[in-house]
């Protein structure tokens, strides 16, 4: 039923070699899969791992990556597992799939040093509970407009639970037409919206304050950036992260939506910049 309801949706082609052949980037394979990144930057440089967030895949991170290698790091951003030219294996998209996801890719590229995490709205929620699990391999994290700190279930999301009506609602939200060009890429190959349901079910994207508390007790440094006119996780959120990591250091972008590394680059690599070179 659900493939039928998401072929309906828009998703007809198989993602395979073919698709993948004039993709940029690279691919790896990995215990869960093939995996899409990006490598670059001089190999004496210190390492940046850009996790992007719930749909959009790594093109989000593209003036971050740029600005990041001409500052002298070495940066590394790639798909979550369902996400852009990634696999999607048909699995539950939770906290341990993304988590080893991420250790593998560092494991298999051979990044034995501790690195700098960066992590955008649902990828913010994953780089915290990695250094919850991994304390001894990250420096220091970066969080944008993070995930984590749900506000009171709606009756949608709870509708989204159930079989069926949460394949339609995904259906319906995530059809191509709603959104940008970069991004109907990936919504046509088979899988994409049932990796991001299974994630509504059953990923890291619940309360996660005691893991972030946890990594907070590691005075590890923090960086929290938010656009102020954010819509899909509220401004205001960042005070209930300040709450639990006492010690970050917060910055508010004006003029910015959820997007603002995005949205204000200007703004916000010079942050990054500045807070990874200390």
């Amino acid at each position: 039923m659900a493939e039928l309801i998401f072929r309906f949706c828009g998703e007809s082609l198989i993602l395979g070699a073919e698709a993948r052949s004039s993709a940029p980037g690279e691919f790896i394979e990995l215990s869960d899969g093939i995996v899409h990144y990006e490598m670059a930057g001089p190999s004496s440089g210190q390492t940046v791992v850009l996790v992007h967030g719930f749909s959009t895949p790594y093109h989000t991170w593209d003036a971050t990556f740029d600005a990041l290698i001409e500052a002298g790091f070495r940066v590394l951003r790639y798909d979550l597992y369902g996400r852009g030219y990634s696999d999607r294996p048909n699995t539950a998209y939770n906290a341990d799939l993304f988590d080893r996801q991420l250790l593998d890719l560092l494991s298999t590229l051979n990044v034995d040093k501790p690195v700098h995490l960066i992590g955008f709205s649902m990828g913010g929620a994953i780089i915290v509970i990695f250094a919850d699990r991994h304390p001894a391999k990250v420096r220091n994290l970066g969080l944008i407009d993070t995930a984590g700190f749900p506000p009171k279930q709606t009756f949608a999301a709870k509708l989204g639970q159930a079989p069926v009506v949460g394949e339609l609602l995904t259906c319906l939200y995530y059809r191509p037409e709603k959104h940008s060009e970069r991004n109907r890429t990936q919504m046509r190959y088979k899988g994409f919206r049932r990796a991001l349901l299974s994630t509504v079910r059953h990923g890291p994207v619940g309360d996660l304050a005691e893991t972030y508390r946890r990594v907070g007790e590691q005075k590890k440094p923090v960086l929290l950036i938010w656009g102020r006119e954010d819509q899909t996780i509220p401004f205001d959120t960042h005070k209930r992260v300040e709450e639990t990591i006492p010690h970050l250091e917060f910055h508010a972008i004006d003029e910015a939506g959820h997007d603002p590394h995005g949205e204000r680059p200007e703004l916000v690599n010079p942050l990054l910049i500045e807070f990874l070179r200390r």
